[in-house]
């Protein structure tokens, strides 16, 4: 089993909490201290490290995915700001890389989406249902017009293994307190994506008189996450000492 051989995220709040109680801290281009751990990898069980998912914001975030614009203006609307963190990474007009949705389901990026979904129905044992996010173009990309912008999920892989989707999401750069909650909420509506979708054509082919051979219902599987950069800012370290 995937689970017996990996981390989770109970393993790695403890980490991130005796690094802290033993003061090991890196900086990082800010000035600010950070605490990191570099290739983190382990099962996503929990929707959040450390603090509480902010359901509003997720249902917002996910829906501004959907929509694939490439401006966080379009995140709250007008009448609200975007994320500070957003603003950033922005450039002077809102503009960013880093809408998911338009990077997996836009045909400008080959809809990725379907393409990975379309490889598991051709083959599920394939593991090339891959969804590519960064590019080598971000090099002259990740500046431009004044954004900050350096996409940082680099790619997601969809597996099919005993009857269960499962996912592997590899991230060059992770924010344990609001980058993996709302990371994750995307990770697992993409799995769940897949599944409804995949369940929804398998019962219609096993409903056709016509249809050979019974395609497998699948389930939710595992999401495992794998991070080259994984780290807590000073400014939630309390919130690392409040679980300590």
């Amino acid at each position: 089993m995937i689970e017996d051989m990996m981390m989770n995220v109970k393993d790695i709040r403890q980490h991130f909490i005796k690094e802290l109680k033993a003061e090991r801290f890196t900086t990082d281009k800010t000035g600010q201290k950070t605490i990191e751990l570099l290739g983190a990898s382990f099962i996503a069980d929990e929707p959040a490290i450390f603090g509480k998912p902010v359901a509003s914001y997720i249902a917002a975030e996910l829906a501004w995915y959907e929509s694939m614009s490439t401006n966080i203006n379009d995140i709250n609307g007008f009448d609200k700001p975007a994320p500070a963190a957003w603003e950033y990474a922005a450039d002077k007009w809102g503009n960013i890389n880093s809408n998911y949705g338009h990077l997996v389901f836009a045909d400008k990026y080959f809809n990725q989406f379907e393409c990975a979904f379309s490889e598991l129905w051709n083959n599920p044992d394939s593991r090339r249902a891959q969804m590519v996010y960064n590019r080598p173009s971000i090099w002259a990309e990740f500046d431009e017009g004044g954004k900050s912008d350096f996409i940082c999920t680099n790619a997601q892989t969809f597996y099919i293994r005993d009857g269960k989707l499962h996912m592997v999401s590899q991230m060059r750069s992770n924010d344990v307190v609001f980058g993996y909650k709302n990371d994750y909420a995307w990770a697992q509506y993409l799995m769940g994506k897949v599944v409804a979708e995949w369940n929804d054509l398998a019962n219609k082919h096993n409903l056709s008189t016509f249809a050979p051979d019974p395609i497998q219902i699948i389930e939710h599987g595992t999401l495992t996450w794998q991070v080259m950069s994984l780290h807590v800012y000073a400014r939630h370290f309390d919130l690392v000492k409040i679980n300590g």
